[in-house]
Protein backbone atom coordinates (compact mmCIF):
# COMPACT_ATOMS: atom_id res chain seq x y z
CA UNK A 1 0.00 0.00 0.00
CA UNK A 2 1.32 3.44 -0.91
CA UNK A 3 2.44 5.59 2.00
CA UNK A 4 1.14 9.16 1.86
CA UNK A 5 3.89 11.29 3.40
CA UNK A 6 2.28 13.66 5.90
CA UNK A 7 4.34 16.85 5.64
CA UNK A 8 2.16 18.61 8.19
CA UNK A 9 2.92 15.97 10.84
CA UNK A 10 6.67 16.06 10.12
CA UNK A 11 6.62 19.89 10.21
CA UNK A 12 4.87 19.77 13.60
CA UNK A 13 7.56 17.36 14.83
CA UNK A 14 10.28 19.79 13.68
CA UNK A 15 8.46 22.70 15.38
CA UNK A 16 8.16 20.72 18.63
CA UNK A 17 11.94 20.15 18.61
CA UNK A 18 12.51 23.85 17.90
CA UNK A 19 10.24 24.88 20.81
CA UNK A 20 11.93 22.44 23.19
CA UNK A 21 15.46 23.52 22.23
CA UNK A 22 14.48 27.21 22.29
CA UNK A 23 13.21 26.82 25.87
CA UNK A 24 16.45 25.05 26.82
CA UNK A 25 18.51 27.83 25.24
CA UNK A 26 16.56 30.45 27.20
CA UNK A 27 17.06 28.57 30.46
CA UNK A 28 20.75 27.81 29.93
CA UNK A 29 21.97 30.96 28.18
CA UNK A 30 19.20 33.50 28.74
CA UNK A 31 18.75 34.09 25.02
CA UNK A 32 16.04 33.59 22.41
CA UNK A 33 16.61 32.96 18.70
CA UNK A 34 15.96 36.20 16.84
CA UNK A 35 14.37 36.26 13.38
CA UNK A 36 14.01 39.48 11.37
CA UNK A 37 11.78 39.41 8.30
CA UNK A 38 11.86 42.29 5.80
CA UNK A 39 8.94 42.94 3.45
CA UNK A 40 9.19 45.62 0.76
CA UNK A 41 5.93 46.65 -0.88
CA UNK A 42 2.43 45.23 -0.67
CA UNK A 43 2.48 42.02 -2.70
CA UNK A 44 -0.51 40.06 -1.30
CA UNK A 45 1.15 36.63 -1.45
CA UNK A 46 4.28 37.98 0.23
CA UNK A 47 2.17 39.54 2.99
CA UNK A 48 0.58 36.14 3.69
CA UNK A 49 3.96 34.38 3.74
CA UNK A 50 5.54 36.97 6.02
CA UNK A 51 2.60 36.90 8.44
CA UNK A 52 2.77 33.11 8.69
CA UNK A 53 6.54 33.16 9.26
CA UNK A 54 6.26 35.80 11.98
CA UNK A 55 3.39 33.93 13.65
CA UNK A 56 5.32 30.63 13.69
CA UNK A 57 8.43 32.37 15.07
CA UNK A 58 6.43 33.72 18.00
CA UNK A 59 4.85 30.28 18.58
CA UNK A 60 8.35 28.82 18.82
CA UNK A 61 9.39 31.36 21.45
CA UNK A 62 11.60 33.43 19.15
CA UNK A 63 12.36 37.12 19.31
CA UNK A 64 10.44 38.00 16.13
CA UNK A 65 10.88 41.30 14.29
CA UNK A 66 9.13 42.41 11.09
CA UNK A 67 10.21 45.39 9.00
CA UNK A 68 7.62 46.50 6.42
CA UNK A 69 8.95 49.06 3.95
CA UNK A 70 7.18 51.03 1.20
CA UNK A 71 7.44 49.74 -2.36
CA UNK A 72 9.50 52.78 -3.40
CA UNK A 73 12.17 52.26 -0.71
CA UNK A 74 15.61 52.99 -2.22
CA UNK A 75 17.94 50.03 -2.46
CA UNK A 76 20.51 51.84 -0.31
CA UNK A 77 17.99 52.11 2.54
CA UNK A 78 17.20 48.39 2.35
CA UNK A 79 20.90 47.51 2.35
CA UNK A 80 21.45 49.79 5.35
CA UNK A 81 18.68 47.99 7.26
CA UNK A 82 20.21 44.59 6.48
CA UNK A 83 23.61 45.82 7.69
CA UNK A 84 22.08 47.05 10.97
CA UNK A 85 20.50 43.63 11.48
CA UNK A 86 23.84 41.95 10.68
CA UNK A 87 25.35 43.91 13.58
CA UNK A 88 22.47 43.23 16.01
CA UNK A 89 23.44 40.38 18.40
CA UNK A 90 19.75 39.74 19.21
CA UNK A 91 19.09 38.76 15.57
CA UNK A 92 20.25 35.34 14.38
CA UNK A 93 18.30 35.05 11.14
CA UNK A 94 17.58 37.63 8.44
CA UNK A 95 15.04 36.96 5.73
CA UNK A 96 14.34 39.37 2.87
CA UNK A 97 11.01 38.34 1.36
CA UNK A 98 11.14 37.87 -2.41
CA UNK A 99 10.19 39.12 -4.94
CA UNK A 100 11.48 42.63 -4.41
CA UNK A 101 10.28 45.66 -6.42
CA UNK A 102 11.80 45.91 -9.90
CA UNK A 103 14.10 48.83 -9.04
CA UNK A 104 15.95 46.77 -6.41
CA UNK A 105 18.73 44.33 -7.30
CA UNK A 106 17.63 41.32 -5.23
CA UNK A 107 20.96 39.50 -5.57
CA UNK A 108 22.91 42.51 -4.31
CA UNK A 109 20.62 42.76 -1.28
CA UNK A 110 20.85 39.03 -0.52
CA UNK A 111 24.64 39.18 -0.73
CA UNK A 112 24.56 41.90 1.96
CA UNK A 113 23.17 39.41 4.49
CA UNK A 114 25.81 37.87 6.76
CA UNK A 115 26.21 34.20 5.74
CA UNK A 116 25.91 33.29 9.43
CA UNK A 117 22.43 34.89 9.51
CA UNK A 118 21.34 33.80 6.02
CA UNK A 119 18.66 31.36 7.21
CA UNK A 120 17.17 31.20 3.69
CA UNK A 121 20.48 29.77 2.42
CA UNK A 122 20.70 32.10 -0.58
CA UNK A 123 24.10 33.77 -0.23
CA UNK A 124 26.98 32.53 -2.35
CA UNK A 125 28.84 31.43 0.80
CA UNK A 126 26.05 29.06 1.83
CA UNK A 127 25.52 27.89 -1.74
CA UNK A 128 29.25 27.13 -1.87
CA UNK A 129 29.25 25.24 1.43
CA UNK A 130 26.40 23.05 0.22
CA UNK A 131 28.02 22.55 -3.18
CA UNK A 132 31.30 21.55 -1.52
CA UNK A 133 29.49 18.70 0.23
CA UNK A 134 29.28 20.31 3.67
CA UNK A 135 25.53 20.76 4.27
CA UNK A 136 26.09 20.58 8.03
CA UNK A 137 28.08 23.84 7.79
CA UNK A 138 25.66 25.56 5.42
CA UNK A 139 22.24 27.05 5.79
CA UNK A 140 20.27 25.05 3.25
CA UNK A 141 17.28 26.71 1.51
CA UNK A 142 14.17 25.76 3.44
CA UNK A 143 12.13 23.96 0.77
CA UNK A 144 14.99 21.62 -0.30
CA UNK A 145 15.88 21.04 3.37
CA UNK A 146 12.28 20.12 4.11
CA UNK A 147 12.08 17.87 1.05
CA UNK A 148 15.23 16.05 2.15
CA UNK A 149 13.88 15.53 5.65
CA UNK A 150 10.76 13.91 4.17
CA UNK A 151 12.96 11.61 2.08
CA UNK A 152 14.96 10.66 5.19
CA UNK A 153 11.76 9.80 7.07
CA UNK A 154 11.03 7.20 4.38
CA UNK A 155 14.47 6.05 3.24
CA UNK A 156 16.78 6.88 6.15
CA UNK A 157 19.84 9.15 6.10
CA UNK A 158 22.07 6.82 4.05
CA UNK A 159 20.86 6.67 0.46
CA UNK A 160 23.75 4.55 -0.85
CA UNK A 161 22.80 2.47 -3.86
CA UNK A 162 19.65 4.45 -4.66
CA UNK A 163 19.07 6.35 -7.90
CA UNK A 164 17.58 9.82 -7.50
CA UNK A 165 16.18 11.94 -10.32
CA UNK A 166 15.48 15.63 -9.70
CA UNK A 167 13.24 17.19 -12.36
CA UNK A 168 14.03 20.93 -12.28
CA UNK A 169 17.31 22.80 -12.06
CA UNK A 170 16.37 26.01 -10.22
CA UNK A 171 18.77 27.59 -7.76
CA UNK A 172 16.03 27.61 -5.11
CA UNK A 173 15.02 23.93 -5.23
CA UNK A 174 16.41 21.68 -7.95
CA UNK A 175 20.13 22.25 -7.51
CA UNK A 176 20.13 22.34 -3.67
CA UNK A 177 18.04 19.17 -3.30
CA UNK A 178 20.38 17.42 -5.76
CA UNK A 179 23.36 18.45 -3.63
CA UNK A 180 21.66 17.12 -0.48
CA UNK A 181 20.94 13.80 -2.20
CA UNK A 182 24.58 13.59 -3.32
CA UNK A 183 25.75 14.28 0.24
CA UNK A 184 23.60 11.32 1.36
CA UNK A 185 25.41 9.11 -1.21
CA UNK A 186 22.56 8.73 -3.69
CA UNK A 187 23.39 8.55 -7.40
CA UNK A 188 21.82 11.75 -8.71
CA UNK A 189 20.61 12.93 -12.11
CA UNK A 190 19.26 16.44 -12.65
CA UNK A 191 16.69 16.56 -15.45
CA UNK A 192 15.03 19.55 -17.10
CA UNK A 193 13.03 20.71 -20.10
CA UNK A 194 15.78 19.70 -22.54
CA UNK A 195 16.34 16.23 -21.13
CA UNK A 196 15.96 13.48 -23.74
CA UNK A 197 13.21 10.93 -23.01
CA UNK A 198 12.34 12.31 -19.59
CA UNK A 199 9.67 9.65 -18.84
CA UNK A 200 12.22 6.84 -19.30
CA UNK A 201 14.73 8.61 -17.07
CA UNK A 202 12.12 9.16 -14.33
CA UNK A 203 11.31 5.44 -14.38
CA UNK A 204 14.90 4.71 -13.24
CA UNK A 205 14.41 6.72 -10.03
CA UNK A 206 14.13 5.15 -6.59
CA UNK A 207 13.68 8.76 -5.42
CA UNK A 208 11.90 11.17 -7.75
CA UNK A 209 11.77 14.87 -6.91
CA UNK A 210 9.51 17.06 -9.08
CA UNK A 211 10.21 20.80 -9.01
CA UNK A 212 9.28 22.19 -12.42
CA UNK A 213 6.20 24.35 -11.76
CA UNK A 214 4.06 22.61 -14.40
CA UNK A 215 0.77 21.14 -13.17
CA UNK A 216 0.68 17.34 -13.15
CA UNK A 217 3.52 17.07 -15.65
CA UNK A 218 4.88 13.86 -14.09
CA UNK A 219 2.43 11.12 -15.08
CA UNK A 220 1.83 7.87 -13.23
CA UNK A 221 3.59 5.70 -15.82
CA UNK A 222 6.74 7.80 -15.34
CA UNK A 223 7.06 6.46 -11.78
CA UNK A 224 9.03 3.34 -10.90
CA UNK A 225 7.17 0.78 -8.78
CA UNK A 226 7.93 1.47 -5.10
CA UNK A 227 9.64 4.82 -5.72
CA UNK A 228 9.60 7.67 -3.20
CA UNK A 229 8.02 10.68 -4.94
CA UNK A 230 8.52 14.21 -3.57
CA UNK A 231 6.27 16.77 -5.26
CA UNK A 232 7.53 20.32 -4.67
CA UNK A 233 5.09 21.94 -7.12
CA UNK A 234 2.19 24.14 -6.05
CA UNK A 235 -0.01 25.04 -9.01
CA UNK A 236 -3.50 26.54 -9.01
CA UNK A 237 -5.71 25.24 -11.82
CA UNK A 238 -9.38 25.75 -12.72
CA UNK A 239 -11.84 23.49 -10.93
CA UNK A 240 -15.07 23.68 -12.98
CA UNK A 241 -16.48 20.79 -10.96
CA UNK A 242 -16.64 23.18 -7.98
CA UNK A 243 -18.79 25.66 -9.88
CA UNK A 244 -18.69 29.42 -9.53
CA UNK A 245 -17.36 31.24 -6.47
CA UNK A 246 -16.86 34.83 -5.43
CA UNK A 247 -14.79 36.58 -8.06
CA UNK A 248 -15.26 33.92 -10.74
CA UNK A 249 -14.63 30.23 -11.31
CA UNK A 250 -13.22 28.17 -8.43
CA UNK A 251 -9.74 26.66 -8.50
CA UNK A 252 -7.82 23.88 -6.79
CA UNK A 253 -4.19 23.19 -5.94
CA UNK A 254 -2.22 20.46 -7.65
CA UNK A 255 1.44 19.54 -7.72
CA UNK A 256 3.85 18.79 -10.54
CA UNK A 257 2.91 15.10 -10.24
CA UNK A 258 -0.39 13.54 -11.32
CA UNK A 259 -1.08 12.35 -7.78
CA UNK A 260 -3.82 9.77 -8.36
CA UNK A 261 -1.87 8.07 -11.14
CA UNK A 262 1.50 8.20 -9.39
CA UNK A 263 0.21 7.01 -6.03
CA UNK A 264 -0.89 3.76 -7.70
CA UNK A 265 2.78 2.96 -8.38
CA UNK A 266 4.82 4.85 -5.77
CA UNK A 267 5.92 3.33 -2.49
CA UNK A 268 5.60 6.73 -0.82
CA UNK A 269 4.42 10.10 -2.14
CA UNK A 270 3.80 13.63 -0.89
CA UNK A 271 0.36 15.13 -1.50
CA UNK A 272 -0.35 18.71 -2.60
CA UNK A 273 -1.31 20.44 -0.42
CA UNK A 274 -0.02 18.94 2.84
CA UNK A 275 3.31 17.54 1.70
CA UNK A 276 6.39 19.69 1.14
CA UNK A 277 4.55 22.99 1.73
CA UNK A 278 4.31 22.85 5.55
CA UNK A 279 8.01 21.92 5.76
CA UNK A 280 9.27 25.25 4.38
CA UNK A 281 8.39 27.41 7.38
CA UNK A 282 9.33 24.61 9.80
CA UNK A 283 12.84 24.47 8.34
CA UNK A 284 13.13 28.26 8.51
CA UNK A 285 12.52 27.97 12.26
CA UNK A 286 15.06 25.12 12.45
CA UNK A 287 17.71 27.17 10.61
CA UNK A 288 17.14 30.16 12.89
CA UNK A 289 17.52 27.97 15.99
CA UNK A 290 20.74 26.49 14.57
CA UNK A 291 22.10 30.00 14.01
CA UNK A 292 21.27 30.97 17.62
CA UNK A 293 22.93 27.82 18.95
CA UNK A 294 26.08 28.58 16.97
CA UNK A 295 26.10 32.13 18.29
CA UNK A 296 25.80 30.76 21.85
CA UNK A 297 28.59 28.25 21.26
CA UNK A 298 26.36 25.19 21.84
CA UNK A 299 25.80 22.14 19.66
CA UNK A 300 22.65 22.66 17.55
CA UNK A 301 20.09 19.86 17.26
CA UNK A 302 19.97 17.73 14.13
CA UNK A 303 16.59 17.51 12.49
Amino acid sequence: MTRIIDGKAVAEDVAATVKRETAALAMRDGMAPGLAVILVGEDPASQVYVASKSRKAKECGFHSVQHTLPADTPQADLVALVERLNADPAIHGILVQLPLPAHIDALAVIETISPDKDVDGLTYVNVGRLGAGAPQKAFVPCTPAGSMLLIERVRGRDLSGLNAVVVGRSNLVGKPVAQLLLAADATVTIAHSRTKDLPALCRTADILVAAVGRPEMIRGDWVKEGATVIDVGINRIPAPEKGEGQGGKKTRLVGDVAFAEASARAGAITPVPGGVGPMTIAMLMANTLVSACRAAGVEPPRF
